[in-house]
């Protein structure tokens, strides 16, 4: 079933009105008509199953039959601090790990990053926005994950110190601690909590952290850990992780 995520006051007294570019794909490319179904979600959790009464070009309603909980909303909440890539690498980076289940995506300036400036980051976020919605789409996720304005590292690792629980540094300098040891491995007095379940998770441009960096990140309680004996490309080490994270938790069952 076709699934749209749509502003909540598109939902008033069990009638659903889907205007703009969503009800022309509905109605122009999908060629959907009276009588079908499709789900709605309101980014709250919660997805709408619809009946179309009428559908035209630019305005589409329909009805609401039922209302149930989203099934696609992972236990554990990563937050990915991705730095900058050339842009095809980073919107991959996005649309991926949305399908995979990242609730929050900050772009992150650093040394070595392509693209080093605030500004330049901040004029693609109307894309990357519509990038992660039909990712969101296609992999039924029940939320939009958040894209915050870019970042410079000293003030991401200074958030994600405040924000608590685990802050992550994937770094391929790191030969002795693993994400695996880090995730299975819980602090005295920490055992029936460990991992938490709010978990930052930093990944470098594509030449990588410097020294530098990974030397203040620890000064802000981020732990440097090794993702094995193989270097990743900066595009799929994110996904790489998370994807451990998220299978060591149980969100993959």
């Amino acid at each position: 079933m076709h699934r749209f995520f749509i502003p909540p006051d598109w939902i008033q007294d069990n009638i659903v009105t889907v205007t703009g570019p969503q009800a022309r794909q509905i109605s122009r490319v999908l060629r959907m008509r009276p009588g079908d179904e499709l789900l709605v979600l309101d980014n709250s959790g919660w997805e709408v199953q619809t009946r179309l009464l009428s559908v035209e070009r630019d305005t589409v309603r329909g009805e609401v039959l039922r209302r149930r909980l989203a099934a696609g909303e992972p236990r554990t909440k990563i937050s990915l601090y991705q730095a900058m890539l050339k842009s095809k690498k980073f919107e991959y980076v996005l649309q991926k790990c949305t399908e995979l289940g990242v609730v929050e995506f900050v772009p992150l300036i650093t040394e070595r990053c392509v693209i080093s400036d605030l500004n330049t980051a901040e004029t693609k976020l109307g894309r990357w926005r519509w990038i992660i919605q039909e990712a969101a789409e296609q992999s039924r996720r029940g939320r939009l994950p958040s894209l915050r304005p870019s970042m410079l590292f000293p003030q991401a690792c200074d958030q994600a110190r405040q924000r608590g629980g685990l802050a992550l540094a994937p770094w391929e300098e790191e030969g002795q601690i693993s994400l695996r040891q880090v995730l299975r491995t819980a602090p005295e007095g920490h055992e029936k909590s460990w991992p938490p379940l709010t978990i930052s998770l930093f990944i470098g441009p594509e030449g990588g952290f410097s020294a530098a960096e990974v030397e203040l990140a620890r000064r802000y309680g981020l732990l440097p850990v090794t993702l094995g004996p193989r270097v990743l490309r900066a595009e799929t080490a994110g996904l790489v992780a998370a994807a451990a994270i998220l299978y060591d938790q149980g969100d993959l069952e």
